[in-house]
Order: structure tokens, then C-alpha cells, then sequence
């Protein structure tokens, strides 16, 4: 079995390796390009003053933070713990998840710290998701946004993944933020392989992952419990348990 796997290429390693612990081959098929912003660095630097906590929304944040400033002794709240293992590794030495979405992050926030501690710095991309700044702005916290990345979307479905698509060579794709699936849909579109999608899976990380997905006809959607990789790969799991139930009571 293979799974196009839509992340950029920075964050597939550990899925792909995930993936083929369950047997199943990747076709890497990034959707987006992680590129550092103009003036990552200063802009970095200035946000930085007198912040008493960095915030991170996803792994790419952190490696951008990570590229732009050696600075690591501000504490960390992470919104899940993918970008929590990632800013251990860049070297933060206080670091603590929400294990879960924005809504989770903010109440992280709010739970350990105050608003007259100083600013926090959001170290984000060109676009984000939710409204981070204004629910913590609602709390009193000034929220300082550091645009360190932006995500470029592929200009085209690479011609080996719209060809392993036509010939069936694909059983699942797996899908992690609302404009990687966007994306897809548009260039599915233009490489003239919708009617593959009818034959696949579709595993999206988020109702708002599925809703992107929903312009194309799959053979089924499958979306995960909680916005975690991990809840990710157990609905996953869920879909290749019934498909070896069915084969196994069609076997009897």
C-alpha cells in the first residue's frame, strides 16, 4: 500500500517513518515550500524586547526562530507536541505543550502566565490559522507576531505523483492544515486527476482539513480525533482495521 504524503518535506520524516513501521510506502507529494521571510532576524530582534515567553504553532516556526536568533532562554508554550519536541531540539531548555489546537494554547497561556509578566512573541508564518493574538489580547496579554516563514504553495502536482494516481498506485492521502488540502484540490484539478481521488482515503488532521477536501469525491474521509499527529495515525489505523475486517469476513 502507498499514502501521498502532502507535508512539506522538513516535516514528513517522522510520518514517513510512522507510515512504514505500518508497512505502508510514502510518495512524498509536498503541497507547500517553507521559505524565511526578508529581515527574519531583525524583525525577530525587535519582538523579542522585553518578551517574557515565545510561543509556537507548528515545527516551522521553531526552525525559523531557530535560524533567525540564538536566543533560548525565554520559556516556550507549544501548541502541540510535535512543535514541543522540535523547540527541545533547537536547544529551548523550558518548554511545555497545550497538546492540542489554539484554544488549547491559550488556556496554557493563561494558566501559567500573567499579563504583566511582558509580551509573548508568536513566532509564525505569512498565514495562520485561528486567532491567537486576540484571544490572548482578550486576556490583556500583548501578543507580539514575528513573521520568520513563508509557505509557498507548489505550482503544479509533481508528474510522478499524478501518474502513480492515475494507475492506482496510491490507497490513502494524508492531509495536516486547511491550505495544504486547498491546495491539493486545486492541483488535482489542473493535473486532470479527480476521478483517481474516488479510490483513496482521504486523512485529514481537522474538520477544517475535511471541509478543504470536500470539492473532491473520495472513497472516504477520515479525520482525526484531536489535531495531533498521533490521533492522525490512529485514525489511520481505525480505517486499515475495518478494510482487513472486511477482507478477512469476505475471506471466511
Amino acid at each position: 500500500m502507498k499514502a501521498l504524503v502532502t507535508r512539506p518535506r522538513d516535516d514528513a520524516a517522522a510520518l514517513v517513518r510512522a507510515l512504514g513501521e505500518r508497512g505502508i510506502e510514502s510518495i512524498l507529494a509536498p503541497m507547500l515550500t517553507i521559505l524565511p521571510t526578508a529581515h527574519a532576524a531583525r524583525h525577530l530582534a525587535e519582538c523579542l524586547t522585553g518578551a517574557q515567553a515565545v510561543l509556537f504553532t507548528s515545527a516551522n516556526g521553531v526552525r525559523a526562530f531557530a535560524a533567525a536568533s540564538p536566543r533560548r532562554e525565554l520559556p516556550v508554550l507549544a501548541v502541540g507536541d510535535a512543535s514541543a519536541a522540535a523547540a527541545r531540539i533547537a536547544g529551548f531548555r523550558s518548554v511545555a505543550s497545550a497538546g492540542g489546537d489554539v484554544d488549547d494554547l491559550v488556556d496554557l497561556v493563561a494558566a501559567h502566565l500573567s499579563p504583566k509578566g511582558g509580551a509573548l512573541v508568536h513566532a509564525a508564518g505569512m498565514t495562520v490559522a485561528g486567532d491567537l493574538a486576540g484571544r490572548l489580547g482578550a486576556l490583556g496579554f500583548a501578543v507580539h507576531r514575528a513573521t520568520l516563514y513563508e509557505a509557498v504553495p507548489a505550482a503544479a502536482l509533481d508528474p510522478d505523483t499524478a501518474a502513480a494516481m492515475r494507475r492506482g498506485g496510491a490507497a490513502l492521502a494524508l492531509f495536516f492544515s486547511p491550505r495544504t488540502a486547498t491546495t491539493f484540490v486545486r492541483l488535482a484539478a489542473a493535473a486532470g486527476v479527480e476521478d483517481a481521488c474516488r479510490a483513496m482515503a482521504a486523512i485529514a488532521l481537522s474538520p477544517a482539513v475535511a471541509a478543504a477536501l470536500a470539492a473532491l469525491s473520495w472513497r472516504t474521509v477520515r479525520v482525526a480525533a484531536k489535531p495531533r499527529e498521533g490521533d492522525l495515525l490512529a485514525a489511520l489505523d481505525a480505517f486499515l482495521a475495518e478494510g482487513a475486517a472486511q477482507q478477512g469476513f469476505s475471506g471466511a
